[in-house]
């Protein structure tokens, strides 16, 4: 399993609230509610993301508040992957649980810049800037969680 697109970098501390803004919670529609994804931090965010695009944050990403709404807007914009440093708790377990995948590596989120064209293998954790040719390495997941992202969340492994 693999993703390939163009990076989104942050700094530190991404919350929930800057990843979707509590003042659009009330909207049931996802594809709606995506379209409201990172505004308050990259206004143009929305408008650029295609499918498979990676967002790159440092440390802490994910903070805040547990709401399942975070994860969710990222995949339901077609975010592919994201990569950090390091994942709040509460956002790393919502990520699985909504089949998001997202990968700790903080030489990759170190040395990847916005627009860079990266790949990543879920398989073996292999992240490749190809812009500019490094390669970078992240613990990949265990052959459990890796399905559960397969089956697009938890739901779909245990009904699978």
């Amino acid at each position: 399993m693999n993703t390939e697109g163009r990076a989104f970098k942050y700094g530190d501390n991404v919350d929930t609230d800057v990843i979707i803004p509590a003042r659009y919670l009330n909207i049931q529609d996802r594809k709606e509610l995506a379209g409201h994804a990172m505004e308050d931090i990259d206004k143009e965010f929305v408008k650029k993301v295609k499918s498979g695009d990676i967002v790159v944050a440092r440390k802490n990403f994910g903070c805040g508040s547990s709401r399942e709404h975070a994860p969710q807007v990222l995949k339901d914009s077609g975010v592919g992957c994201v990569i950090a440093d390091t994942f709040a708790r509460i956002f790393f377990r919502n990520a699985i649980n909504i089949g998001l995948p997202i990968l700790e590596c903080p030489e990759a989120a170190e040395g990847i810049n916005s627009g860079d064209e990266v790949s990543v293998d879920f398989d073996t954790g292999e992240i490749v800037d190809k812009t500019t040719g490094k390669s970078f390495r992240a613990e990949p997941f265990p052959e459990f969680m890796q399905k559960i992202i397969e089956k697009n969340g938890l739901v779909g492994y245990i009904n699978s």
